[in-house]
Order: C-alpha cells, then sequence, then structure tokens
C-alpha cells in the first residue's frame, strides 16, 4: 500500500544497526605501481593482490586486523608512486561510502591541507566519513589526530603514520554500543611511556594516543581531534563512539528517505507524519539495542521553520494556530527537528570502599 513500507524499512535499520556499525569500510589512499582495476576492494586479506608492493600489503593487513571484528571492507585507491597529489583519490573517496580512511604514506607537509578536505566533505558536502591522520591538529570531530610514534611490534618499530591504517581498521571494527578506549593492540609490544598528567594533557588536547598499561599497550582514549566546543558541537563530539552514533543515524535516514521517499509523495501533512512516525520507529530500535537512552528521543515538525518560510513567501502567521503552522503547505520543503540521547560507553569508574 506504499508509504509505510517505509517504516519496516526504518525499524529493519534499527535492528541491524549494531551487525552494521561493527563492521565498517576502511578506505586506504597507497602508493604503488597503479593497477588495471583501481580501486581494489577487498573482503578479506585472501583478496590483497599479489601485484601490491610489500609495504602495502601490509598497510591492508594492518587494516583488517580490526577489534572485536575485522572491517567489513577494505578499500585501497592506487597512486602512482610519483604522484605529489591526492585529488584523484579524493575525487574518487566523493562518490562511495565508506567510514574510516587513513593515509599512510602521508607526510607532515600534506596532512593540513588533508584534514581540510576531510572537513569540507563532511560540513558542506554531508558526507560523513572519518579520517585517522598522523600528527594532525584539526580540532574537527571527522579527523582522528593519532600521535603515538615508535611502535615497536615484533615485525618492527612503526611512526604513527606507518600505524594509522591498524587504528582505522581498529574503529571500523568496535560495535556501536562499545568505544575503542582502553582497546588492546595485541601485536604491539611497547610504545614510548608516558605519566598519567602527559596523558590527561595528550587526550586534552585531541590526540589518540597508545599506552603501555604495564601487562599491555592499548588505546589511552578513543577521541577524535576536536577541542573547541560550541553550543552546536559540546563535549560529545569529542568521543569517537558518540560520532560513530550520530553518523550511522544521519547516513540511515537520509539514504533511506531519499531512496524510498523523496520524489514518491505529496508533500501534505499526512505524508510528513507517516515520515516522521518512521523516523520515530527507528529511534525506538535503537534505544533498543542500547545506543540510545529511551524515551529521549523523536522527531517532529519544526514549526518555527515552517513559521520563517511561510513569512519569507508572504503569508501572514501571526494569526495562525501552531496546528495550523505544522498543516501548511511548504512547498517541496519539509522541515523537521528533534533530539538525541546517545549512550556512551563505560569509561569512567570511580569506587570508594568504607572499612
Amino acid at each position: 500500500m506504499g508509504l509505510p513500507n517505509i517504516q519496516i524499512i526504518f525499524k529493519t535499520l534499527g535492528i541491524s544497526a549494531i551487525q552494521r556499525g561493527e563492521r565498517g569500510v576502511v578506505a586506504l589512499i597507497l602508493k604503488d605501481v597503479v593497477p588495471s582495476t583501481n580501486p581494489i576492494v577487498m573482503d578479506g586479506v585472501e583478496d590483497i593482490p599479489a601485484t601490491l608492493s610489500a609495504a602495502n600489503k601490509k598497510q591492508i593487513q594492518l587494516a583488517f586486523m580490526g577489534y572485536v571484528n575485522p572491517p567489513k571492507r577494505v578499500i585501497a585507491y592506487i597512486l602512482d608512486t610519483e604522484a605529489t597529489s591526492y585529488a584523484d583519490a579524493q575525487n574518487y573517496l566523493e562518490t562511495i561510502k565508506f567510514n574510516y580512511l587513513a593515509v599512510p604514506d602521508i607526510g607532515p607537509a600534506d596532512t593540513a591541507a588533508f584534514a581540510t578536505w576531510v572537513k569540507s566533505c563532511r560540513d558542506t558536502k554531508d558526507l560523513r566519513f572519518k579520517a585517522v591522520l598522523p600528527h594532525t591538529t584539526a580540532d574537527h570531530e571527522g579527523i582522528i589526530n593519532f600521535d603515538t610514534d615508535d611502535i615497536l611490534t615484533a615485525d618492527g618499530t612503526y611512526t604513527a603514520a606507518q600505524y594509522c591504517s591498524r587504528i582505522a581498521g581498529m574503529l571500523a571494527g568496535t560495535p556501536l554500543y562499545m568505544s575503542a578506549t582502553f582497546a588492546p593492540l595485541p601485536e604491539v609490544l611497547d610504545v614510548p611511556h608516558h605519566t598519567k598528567t602527559e596523558f590527561d594533557a595528550l587526550i586534552d588536547a585531541g590526540k589518540l594516543v597508545l599506552m603501555n598499561d604495564g601487562e599491555k599497550v592499548k588505546i589511552a582514549r578513543a577521541v577524535n581531534s576536536l577541542v573547541t566546543t560550541s553550543q552546536d558541537k559540546g563535549a560529545d563530539f569529542k568521543k569517537i563512539k558518540i560520532v560513530d552514533i550520530m553518523d550511522q543515524i544521519h547516513d540511515d535516514i537520509k539514504t533511506t528517505a531519499n531512496d524510498n521517499y523523496v520524489g514518491k509523495y505529496a508533500n501534505n501533512y499526512d505524508n510528513k507524519c507517516l515520515l516522521i512516525t518512521a523516523i520515530n520507529a527507528y529511534l525506538d530500535e535503537l534505544a533498543n539495542q542500547n545506543l540510545l537512552e529511551r524515551g529521549r528521543n523523536s522527531v517532529a515538525i519544526d514549526v518555527e521553520a515552517n513559521r520563517i518560510y511561510l513569512e519569507s513567501h508572504g503569508i501572514d502567521t501571526s494569526t495562525m494556530k501552531e496546528q495550523d503552522i505544522k498543516e501548511a503547505n511548504t512547498d517541496a520543503n519539509v522541515f523537521l527537528t528533534g533530539t538525541l540521547s546517545i549512550l556512551d560507553a563505560m569509561e569512567d569508574i570511580k569506587l570508594t570502599l568504607y572499612v
């Protein structure tokens, strides 16, 4: 019977959010002999082409190590070994969907410009991926500033840039209900040691760093590079877990509405309500999956946005009731607003014992 089917799709997306969120897609930009098929799409290490250099094979293997699960897929875009621009890879990546990006060969001179491109993709092009970049003070939730060098493993010692693929794969393999804080890297033997005060300062500066707790090496705290908060981006935006859930919700609603709603139905009040009901059902399912706090998530018609739109088209709303504004004709526009309460993971535990 048409439109209500979108509710079923949204509910299904809500139920499967954890499974999809714990097996994200990692994109890598590598320099090698450009293959006839570029990019290279791999569902597992067995798909790594034999023609790639040993160093690039290792980068892909690092990405596939994951965390709770390996990434669902690794997409490697190959640039010529002499390439000095990332433009071709960037242009391609703007046309596909993925979750995390790493560029193992990137040098200090290129990280700032690369971070600017990632910010532009998220802020102006509505592309919600994140990049793991070495020593990049970006002050943005879309950039993970990986800041640990001298990473000692049985295979050798890695720089931060060389280990960004591992971190990207680890974050892509972290379920949405979990945080990567204290996630262990069993292959790492040691990293530079810091005091608690030094770790606190690094984390507060928006740096994702590794720590040796005396028994194992692990992520100190799963934060992105955002440092400066605002009314639009509060402290929650510093948490990789929170941003991952926000990105999942954004992509699910955007894609499903575009595929199943936009252009297919008259923009009347009843159809707007059906869309709202479907989105709210999706949010309820996310709450059932312990990604959102129960009873604190909803969307509705944005009355103020409707009012502004009507006034801008010469309609006096001063005598209109709120319901009339909700039901008013807004041409092709659907103005919605809502609230979310995203559940964080346990990270800071304080226990006081009295004897």
